[in-house]
């Protein structure tokens, strides 16, 4: 071993002296030589060696380049990227892409990645471009994701007592691995996540994305002779991660009662069918108001009076209205609804997550009573009067509902509706969702959820916990008062993918969260902040297919609120 190290040492000492007296160049301030575990920084970017046991040489050539070398090793790892404190999410940090080029050259099992972690929770995740002798990771697939042009299989593996960047410990492991082979090209990194998160792989706080050469049990050398790792920005894959999200969006809107003056209505996709305005496209006030392009585009209400309008022809007088929209964290983010300079209803978003909030029963709180919005013009405003300056609230669309909702603007609004919620490579989110549902709590999904709801009544669900119970103010329905208070039961899926919504409410003016969980993976939080029903979405769940435990559970209890919970609908 010290003998071969000795060799290599004098064999690159030769190569840099005979480079340096032909050029006259000084490389040794260029290039940094390690044999051994190592981290360090390199400009902008931060390089690491690691490996159990074994030869290995890693030279930092600078602007993230660098070349490696390994043989006898158990496990090694040479990369070089960015480093990030573990403070924030990948929504948060904004868009993030690895632009490379690699003369790869692999004897036995390697992998050539993105490689990273998050803390909170402890994920080591991998984007695998090209492989030796054995295409990682050994698991079954949880689907596939288009990105970049190409497609990739996810998978989601468990490693127990491993070791770790918060020591030996156990950890879940994210794979997205390529179909086929490639050695260069551009990588959206953030893509691959939010098909994570889709799928119910939930990212926590990132702690590093880096271009990673990985051999285990093997030989070989890499060459990484370009590697730009680019933060911030807008993504590019708006239309590329489809077959989760919808493929056309579009369709003939015209004519049926409401008429958006600035034109951009369209036909909504998911369950919140109707017309859709673009928040961007409507008019900002305010002092911080503004144009963002992660976690979409879209516009950010930073502080109170921060507002979007924009006028709107309603030829009929009820409907639902929608907020597609995020916090900017971890904490809870409320945006008024205000039509004709009344005050209808609030959005609330409890984390960074995207989802869509429906506002029903403004009227009364009894029955299923819409949004009364009057007819003809009304100017429609989304506004911030609670900024405690704890959060930010993120706008995507509005989304108007209801019967005889429609776009007056006449004419074709069809077409590829792209952007966050299309995909080039998509196809619909419904699918055949049939199957027979027998049990306790039997029932029949129906053979199509792309055209069809599976609607759930929380009281006809089992019902578990300490103080669970049915209710019949505001609605029919279950109330759960603590911790570990749940409802579940048995569904079928025969389609992997689908949008969730429970229409709940709060007791009162704390915000209320119910987890959602299915076949023992929590897949997101519903968010209640007051009294008054309310739809909550979570959009494109990972389900699997087959017979799934659903469960709606409260584990964020702190004796302020209860939900109360009336029904759940599954497409």
């Amino acid at each position: 071993m010290k003998k071969s190290k000795k060799i290599i040492a004098v064999v690159l000492s030769l190569v840099m002296a005979i480079f340096a007296s032909f050029t006259g160049f000084d490389y040794a301030k260029a290039a940094q030589v390690f044999y051994n575990n190592t981290e360090g920084s390199d400009g902008a970017y931060t390089y690491a060696l690691w490996k159990d046991y074994g030869d290995t040489s890693m030279t930092v050539k600078g602007g993230g380049t660098f070349e490696c070398w390994w043989q006898n090793i158990g496990n090694a790892l040479f990369r070089e990227g960015v480093k990030f404190d573990c403070t924030k999410t990948y929504q948060q940090i904004g868009n993030i892409s690895i632009s490379y080029g690699v003369d790869y050259q692999p004897n036995g099992n390697s992998y050539l990645c993105v490689y990273g972690w998050t803390r909170n929770p402890l994920v080591e995740y991998y984007i695998v471009e090209s492989w030796g002798t054995w295409r990682p990771p050994g698991a079954s697939s949880k689907g596939t994701i288009t990105v970049d042009g190409g497609t990739y299989e996810v998978y989601e593996t468990t490693r127990y007592n491993q070791p770790s960047i918060d020591g030996n410990t156990t950890f879940q492991q994210y794979w997205s691995v390529r179909t086929s082979k490639r050695t260069s090209g551009t990588i959206s990194v953030t893509e691959h996540f939010k098909a994570w998160e889709r799928m119910g792989m939930r990212m926590g706080n990132l702690y590093e994305a880096s271009l990673n050469i990985e051999g285990y049990q093997s030989s070989g050398w890499a060459d990484v002779y370009s590697n730009t790792v680019t933060v911030g920005g807008s993504s590019n894959n708006g239309g590329n991660n489809g077959g989760y999200n919808g493929g056309n969006n579009g369709g003939n809107n015209g004519g049926s009662g409401v008429q958006n003056s600035s034109g951009s209505g369209s036909s909504a996709p998911g369950t919140n069918q109707g017309t859709v305005i673009e928040c961007e496209s409507m008019t900002k006030s305010g002092q911080y108001t503004g144009n963002i392009s992660n976690p979409f585009n879209g516009v950010a209400l930073y502080a109170n009076n921060d507002a979007l309008t924009t006028n709107v022809n309603f030829s009929s007088g009820t409907h639902d209205i929608t907020l597609r929209g995020a916090s900017d964290g971890n904490n809870l983010a409320q945006v008024d609804l205000v039509i004709g300079n009344q005050t209808k209803g609030t959005f609330y978003f409890g984390d960074a997550n995207t989802a869509e909030y429906t506002i029903k029963n403004v009227n009364t709180g009894t029955g299923n009573q819409t949004v009364n919005t009057g007819t003809g013009n009304q100017t429609v405003k989304l506004v911030v009067t609670a900024d405690d300056g704890s959060w930010d609230g993120f706008c995507d669309a509005l989304i108007i509902g209801g019967s005889g909702v429609n776009t007056g603007n006449g004419g074709n609004n069809g077409g590829n509706n792209g952007g966050n919620n299309s995909g080039n490579n998509g196809g619909n989110n419904g699918g055949n969702n049939g199957g027979n549902n027998s049990g306790n709590n039997g029932g029949n999904t129906g053979s199509n959820t792309g055209s069809s709801t599976v609607t759930k009544q929380c009281e006809s669900m089992t019902k578990s916990g300490q103080y669970t119970g049915n209710i019949n103010n505001p609605f029919n329905g279950v109330a759960l008062y603590a911790n570990n208070d749940a409802v579940s039961y048995t569904q079928y899926f025969g389609s992997d993918t689908h949008n969730f919504t429970l229409r709940a409410c709060s007791n009162g003016s704390n915000m209320a969260r119910v987890d959602l969980v299915i076949g023992n993976q929590t897949k997101g939080t519903f968010y209640y902040g007051d009294q008054y029903p309310a739809s909550y979405t979570i959009k494109n769940v990972y389900t699997g297919t087959g017979n799934q435990t659903v469960k709606l559970v409260v584990t964020a209890d702190n004796g302020q609120w209860d939900a109360y919970l009336d029904y759940l609908q599954i497409d």
